[in-house]
This record gives C-alpha cells, sequence and structure tokens, in this order.
C-alpha cells in the first residue's frame, strides 16, 4: 500500500495543479476572445478538482471542520513563517523582482488566512459557528478580507474593483 499511498499524493498534487492551471488557461482565453475555450478549460479544471478531492478523500486527508482548521492554521503558518521568507530571500539574490513581490503577497495573504482560520476554529472551539460574513478575495494578490471589499487592498493597493465576492 506504501506505493498506492505515494500515488495518491502524486495524484493529488498533479490534479490540484492541473486544476489551477487550467483556471488561469481559461482567464487567458477569455481575454483573447476565446469564450468557448474558456468555458472548456474552466469544465476540466472542475473535472481536475473533482479527482483531486477524490484523491484526497481515499487518502483520509479529509477530517473534522475543526481538525481542517488546524491542519489549515499550520500550513498557513508554515508558508508564512518559513517557507515565503525563504523564497523571497532567494528571489531577492538572484535579482528576480517579480518573483520577490508575488512570494510577498502570498506570504502577507497567508497571514490573513491564518488569522481568519483561527477566529473560526475559536468559534467552533466556544460551542458556537463563526459569524455570518461574506468574504471578498482580490484578484491580484489574494487577500481575504471579511465583510465588503475595501475601497484599496491592503496587501498590493489594487482598486475595489479588483475584488470578487467568494461564494
Amino acid at each position: 500500500m506504501a506505493k498506492t499511498g505515494d500515488n495518491l499524493k502524486e495524484a493529488f498534487t498533479g490534479e490540484s495543479k492541473a486544476s489551477t492551471t487550467y483556471l488561469a488557461f481559461a482567464r487567458k482565453a477569455d481575454q483573447e476572445g476565446q469564450p468557448q475555450v474558456a468555458k472548456l478549460f474552466r469544465a476540466a479544471a472542475l473535472a481536475e478538482t473533482f479527482h483531486a478531492r477524490n484523491h484526497l478523500d481515499v487518502m483520509e486527508g479529509i477530517k473534522s471542520t475543526q481538525e481542517n482548521l488546524q491542519e489549515a492554521i499550520s500550513g498557513e503558518n508554515a508558508e508564512h513563517v518559513k517557507m515565503y521568507p525563504e523564497f523571497i530571500e532567494q528571489a531577492n539574490k538572484e535579482q528576480k523582482p517579480k518573483a520577490t513581490r508575488t512570494f510577498d503577497f502570498a506570504r502577507k495573504v497567508e497571514i490573513m488566512h491564518e488569522s481568519l482560520y483561527k477566529a473560526a476554529l475559536d468559534a467552533i472551539k466556544g460551542g458556537g459557528k463563526p459569524k455570518a460574513t461574506d468574504y471578498y478575495v482580490c484578484q491580484i494578490c489574494g487577500a481575504t478580507i471579511e465583510g465588503s471589499a475595501p475601497d484599496r487592498c491592503p496587501v498590493c493597493g489594487a482598486p475595489k474593483a479588483q475584488f470578487v465576492r467568494a461564494d
């Protein structure tokens, strides 16, 4: 089973990557006036997401909401405390300002995510539920904001029009 476990992890990673890549391809197709190709890429991305979810389910990687929140907190923390600072340092050494910028945006947003997850976990641990609210996500840097979209993104400075409401 050890090899099957490794294969499931590899398949999960590949399907997750394909889903995100296809969504980016769909955006480009829309920009180039190819709506049918964009729709095809979005359909394939959705299928890849289902594949990834199925693999994760078989790996027993989906647990209780409380456990899932704790895992998300740990992952976000590791990214903003260790991974992204190291990536930023390396990109700076190599004089790759675009990479430095995208890593720094992600690092700052991971801090937001960790805070949002902690608040949700605290509410659940307290015997309740997180407050009902909308979340708005900046399409430039990924900043995730509760309530309503700000006039300007606190991470990248993008205007309010760059925010989309998460379902």
